[in-house]
């Protein structure tokens, strides 16, 4: 247990950026999970709509340190691959 007035505000702190990042990393999954049943289904035109909304998501998640920016990039690039595909 902390003992030391700053180490208590740092716990406080630490516990509402994790509801934050929580927060941010349960909104990315479900961006990507949305881009992934639009591939499914094989709705071009919606998945490439949908695309600039997946990418700014991916990289405010990875600019924020939740995700590495590598495996945003990643992500982007395989999803780019699936839609040029279809």
């Amino acid at each position: 247990m902390a003992n030391t007035k700053s180490a208590i505000k740092r716990i406080r702190k630490i516990a509402t950026q994790t509801l934050v990042n929580k927060a941010r990393k349960s909104k990315y999954r479900n961006a990507i999970k949305k881009m992934n049943l639009l591939l499914e289904e094989n709705k071009k035109d919606e998945a490439l709509k949908f695309l600039p909304k997946l990418n700014s998501e991916l990289m405010k998640v990875a600019k924020t340190g939740i995700i590495k920016k590598a495996n945003a990039s990643r992500n982007i690039s395989r999803i780019t691959k699936k839609i040029s595909a279809l």
